[in-house]
């Protein structure tokens, strides 16, 4: 990966945590439906946010910018989280544990 390429993840990354840093934050239906549904809670998707890196930048994705950010909650627990990167606010597409069939690994797709 490129230097400007890594100096721009890092920057979604930055907007990113301070949109966690005061909560300015939108979890969608479908996040939300995943959550309770993997037993996910606002707490474990700030702390993966804090420790996570970007995996996978869509800055022309056809709904808007947005990435997926892998992070480890203070448990040990991998999460996915997929956001918003140029929104005023940030908003949480969908949070899952990445498990197989489609990854190998927290951080490798199948």
């Amino acid at each position: 990966m490129s230097n400007n390429k890594e100096n721009g993840l890092e920057v979604e990354l930055a907007r990113i945590r301070i949109h966690t840093t005061v909560e300015n934050i939108l979890i969608t239906q479908h996040a939300h439906q995943e959550m309770v549904e993997e037993n996910i809670t606002f707490e474990q998707v700030l702390e993966a946010i804090t420790s996570g890196k970007i995996l996978e930048n869509y800055p022309l994705h056809r709904r808007g910018a947005c990435c997926l950010l892998h992070g480890i909650t203070k448990n040990g627990r991998p999460l996915h989280i997929v956001c918003t990167t140029k929104a005023p606010i940030l908003i949480i597409i969908t949070v899952y544990e990445p498990k197989s069939p489609k990854w190998i690994t927290p951080t490798q797709r199948r």
